[in-house]
């Protein structure tokens, strides 16, 4: 049974390295710097506005290595997406979607310009995080179709691969919040001097015990203990080393007097200890510590102070944040540390549908295509295996424990009467010696036999003469 313990141990510790080495797999994937992918949807500031808005594009990351930092706009400009002029200047957003990945932090940004409607100011509102765990779509090197929808109600969901990842609302989910509160506390207003906020205090009537002693220390020698024996009080724990020359350029005037440096005693090697002996030290039971009053609850107590709430002056409410300024281009604006990242099939429909047959018939084709030029299984372990030797061990471990330990724990096993019964079979030596005295009784009884058979044949004969 040990052995069987032993060997499900040593397999419980192969795939413990498994799951080790994959994650050193993902983690040795270089660092991929994508920031800020503007899309620009199409909206209408009239207030017919009735059609959902769609964003899709597909993204690809293809060779996640280091190659220079990149920073540059494309804009399509003239309706046909024909066009693009390359800027250094950053232009202004309305709605800005994609992907970001900075260090090991994974973000899908979600980000749109609100117009105030009293000062005509813009404030960017950022959508919450994704639901999902992104570490996968940014390193796995295959296209991922990325889609934005908001609808006229306000809401919006955000897809990853035709898959919901987030969903919320433009009122509600967006940070910081498209309405300012009603009210706001008043600048103006301070705390009074006297407003206790102590909900408990020193109770005023206590008195500290006569007994309780505030000098007594934490710790104190034991009593019980005792000098071992063979302790020597006169030797040093520590001497100068006997083998130790002053240097020949030492200086005393300069260095100032030599000295040996300290070796361990040799006399204490064999002893218990040497130099003064301490008893150790034990906790005190006496030890109280600094008296402190008990707390009571504090009969002045008011509560936690704030300020009192006036009427925001700021305050406007807009419940129809979907109705955005209306543009007419697209824009990249990347910060990528990586090559290899392409961008493909944009397209900004009222139709939800439209972006899904489109979808179907463009990035649908490509996984298809991407999934069925996908090496197997085990040409993915080889070439893994290629790139990293030592996943080979791993590799045998694998499959071979699994079917050592079937063998050892489904190997049919000798049952304990069998093992019984052998012991107590009988010897090749008896069986002879009872077959010889079974052969000497059958002859003994033939002549017996063949004796009566005589004694009847003699008184027969007697009568006749």
């Amino acid at each position: 049974m040990k052995l069987r313990w032993g060997w499900t141990c040593l397999l419980l510790l192969c795939l413990a390295m498994v799951t080790w080495s994959q994650e050193e797999e993902l983690d040795d994937e270089e660092e991929v710097q994508m920031e800020d992918e503007e899309m620009d949807s199409e909206a209408d500031d009239s207030s017919e506005v009735k059609a959902d808005a769609n964003v899709s594009f597909q993204v690809t990351y293809k060779t996640p290595v280091p190659t220079g930092e990149v920073f540059f706009s494309e804009t399509f400009d003239d309706g046909s997406l024909s066009r693009y002029y390359e800027s250094t200047v950053r232009s202004t957003l309305d709605i800005m979607f994609g992907p970001d990945k900075c260090g090991e932090d994974y973000k899908l940004h979600f980000i749109f310009r609100h117009k105030n409607p009293l000062n005509r100011d813009f404030e960017e509102k950022h959508a919450k995080r994704a639901d999902t765990d992104l570490r996968k779509v940014y390193s796995d090197k295959k296209t991922h179709l990325y889609t934005l929808v908001l609808n006229p109600d306000n809401s919006y969901e955000i897809f990853i691969d035709q898959s919901s990842v987030s969903k919320g609302s433009l009122l509600t989910d967006v940070i910081p919040p498209v309405n300012p509160p009603k009210e706001i506390d008043d600048p103006k207003d301070s705390k009074p001097d006297d407003w206790d906020e102590r909900a408990k205090i020193p109770d005023p009537e206590a008195v500290k015990p006569d007994d309780w002693d505030e000098d007594a220390p934490a710790v104190v020698p034991d009593p019980d203990a005792v000098k071992p024996d063979g302790w020597l009080d006169d030797e040093a724990e520590f001497v100068p080393d006997p083998t130790a020359n002053k240097p020949d350029d030492w200086d005393e005037e300069m260095d100032g007097e030599w000295e040996a440096p300290q070796v361990p005693n040799p006399a204490c090697k064999t002893a218990p200890g040497c130099g003064e002996w301490k008893p150790p030290t034990i906790n005190n039971p006496l030890y109280k510590g600094k008296w402190k009053a008990p707390l009571i609850d504090n009969p002045n107590y008011q509560g936690v102070w704030s300020p009192r709430k006036i009427l925001n002056p700021d305050y406007f409410e807009d419940l129809e944040p979907f109705k955005m300024t209306s543009f007419r281009a697209v824009g990249l604006e990347l910060w990528s540390m990586t090559s290899d990242i392409y961008f493909d099939n944009f397209i900004i429909t009222a139709d939800k549908e439209v972006a899904d047959r489109w979808a179907a018939d463009s990035w649908g084709l490509k996984k298809l295509v991407a999934s069925a030029n996908e090496p197997g299984v085990f040409s993915q372990l080889t070439l893994a295996a290629e790139e990293r030797p030592w996943l080979w061990v791993i590799y045998i471990l694998t499959v071979g424990l699994p079917i050592g330990l079937g063998v050892l724990f489904c190997w049919p096993k000798k049952s304990d009467d069998d093992y019984i019964y052998k012991k107590i079979d009988p010897s090749k030596t008896e069986d002879v010696e009872e077959e010889e005295e079974e052969e000497e009784v059958e002859e003994e009884e033939q002549e017996k036999g063949k004796q009566e058979d005589q004694g009847i044949a003699e008184e027969i004969a007697e009568p006749t003469g």
